[in-house]
């Protein structure tokens, strides 16, 4: 009996299918005026020059079709010669997290998937990338494909939950809605209908978030604080507000820190599309349209949509193509809220710019003017996978943007600041009105050096045109230090191991 337990222990073992892929990347970054100022160093807090690396490795056990589990770890990233991020002499930083951890299964005799766990949640795209939400969350996805041609995805996810320290007991009288952990979740529910045809691909989607008073609400009372729960909480909260936080001026500096005391409500639509049955040419759009409705304080409410689209004519020699957005911008008058697209987990690769957006997959540095293109447009025209060399290819991008937002409402900013998010009220993101205008060029060159290793060298660099605010200055952090912007640059080295 014994040796037969043993026996069956070991057939179990041999059972589970175990898969690893991975990657290793080491980045070189070199770069002036991040922030388009004489901020030392890239923007103050980089040097110019910065060598950096991380590594990702993710283990999946697969018991069968129908059963998986998948942990994906993530080390760095690692500045060289950084304490903090253990990358300096010695090497003993902690620096091993959890990106995902989540198990795949199917009920019994269907075709209905389910995912449980911290992965990987955007919201459907086939242009720029989601400028809602694309991230790592807490969730379970169900999907369910009725036909070849009609799918169905719904999913419910828990961005925040259990963050609030609260104030005590007899903090303010003992009130129940100063204790810990009280009322501070932030519930996602979506659902999506990929439909599929010969050539086209189109998916309308729907969600809803709901927002507890205290989800994002600091030792102080203020209602929108980023200071604890990491970066996770910076998206969120400089995508949800109107920009510049609480802080609009209007001759009212009040935070209203005690004006949610309900649930807030925040809804997103938008129509995707991809249209390739005409090959070579293909053509992509998408709309989305989002409200985040604060029912006790107006001046937080945000509502907005972006429309963008690129069309591309595949030849022998590279993709060239032609893209555009449009996003609505802010009105003149702070009490309203914001006329942004609201947002909450954007984190996905911008497919229109590699710089002044969020588009680098790697480690380069990108995202210098925002990583939602919410209160801006732009036209570009690009060439990817231009190649003439085997085992080379290249990506060349021009841009011209600009920001949709009032004139007034960029002088109303605190200290007439052209990073809306400051004083620590989220992601910084440059704030962009109808009378400024941006130029980006980039290039990019993918070398194959062999299957798994490619070698990625990039430059890129961004003009910028601003309004005069009236004194001589222009609207610039730290305006005293130079009265222009500053052109940034950067070049990037990366070594890319992917298996």
């Amino acid at each position: 009996m014994a040796a037969g337990l043993v026996l069956s222990a070991v057939t179990g073992a041999q059972a589970i299918d175990f898969k690893a892929k991975g990657q290793w990347i080491m980045n070189f970054d070199y770069g002036q005026n991040g922030k388009f100022n004489d901020a030392r160093g890239w923007n103050g807090s980089e040097d110019e020059f910065e060598a950096e690396q991380r590594v990702r490795l993710q283990l999946d056990a697969v018991a069968s079709e129908a059963l998986s589990g998948t942990v994906f770890f993530e080390i760095g990233d690692q500045v060289w010669g950084q304490n903090s991020t253990g990358g300096a002499l010695g090497a003993d930083g902690k620096m091993v997290e959890v990106k995902r951890a989540y198990i795949d299964w199917m009920p019994p005799a269907t075709d209905l998937k389910v995912r449980m766990g911290i992965q990987g949640i955007a919201f459907p795209s086939f242009t720029t990338g989601s400028m809602v939400m694309d991230n790592d969350v807490a969730g379970v996805v169900a999907s369910y494909k009725f036909t070849d041609n009609v799918s169905v995805t719904a999913l419910w996810a828990r961005p925040f939950n259990d963050n609030f320290g609260g104030y005590g007991e007899t903090y303010k009288g003992g009130r129940e809605d100063y204790r810990a952990n009280y009322m501070d979740n932030m519930d996602v529910f979506a659902l999506m209908v990929p439909l599929t045809f010969d050539g086209l691909k189109v998916t309308p989607w729907g969600a809803y978030a709901a927002i507890g008073p205290n989800t994002f609400k600091a030792a102080d009372g203020d209602p929108y604080d980023n200071t604890i729960n990491g970066s996770g909480k910076s998206f969120a909260v400089s995508g949800l507000l109107p920009a510049g936080g609480a802080r609009h001026r209007d001759g009212d500096n009040a935070m209203g820190k005690n004006a949610l005391g309900t649930y807030i409500d925040a809804w997103w639509a938008g129509l995707t599309g991809d249209v390739t049955m005409f090959d070579p040419f293909r053509f992509a759009w998408d709309f989305t349209y989002g409200s985040v409705q604060n029912h006790n304080e107006s001046r937080y409410n945000r509502s907005g949509w972006i429309l963008s689209g690129l069309f591309e004519y595949k030849m022998d020699w590279g993709i060239p193509g032609i893209v555009g957005w449009y996003a609505s911008g802010d009105d003149g008058n702070p009490a309203n809220g914001s006329e942004r697209l609201p947002g909450f987990g954007y984190d996905s690769t911008n497919q229109f710019s590699s710089f002044a957006f969020g588009g680098e997959p790697y480690l380069a540095r990108d995202g210098v003017m925002a990583l939602s293109m919410a209160g801006t447009w732009g036209v570009g025209a690009r060439i990817r996978d231009l190649s003439f060399i085997e085992d080379l290819k290249h990506t060349i991008r021009i841009n011209w943007m600009g920001g949709t937002n009032a004139p007034k409402m960029g002088r109303k900013l605190a200290d007439y600041d052209i990073w809306a998010n400051s004083d620590k009220r989220g992601m910084e993101a440059m704030y962009l009105t109808t009378k400024d205008q941006a130029l980006e060029l980039s290039l990019r060159n993918t070398y194959s050096m062999y299957e798994n290793f490619d070698v990625i060298f990039e430059a890129d660099y961004i003009a910028m045109w601003l309004e005069d605010r009236g004194n001589g200055n222009k609207r610039i952090e730290n305006a005293s230090m130079n009265n222009k912007t500053k052109d940034a640059w950067n070049l990037n080295l990366a070594f890319v191991y992917s298996f």
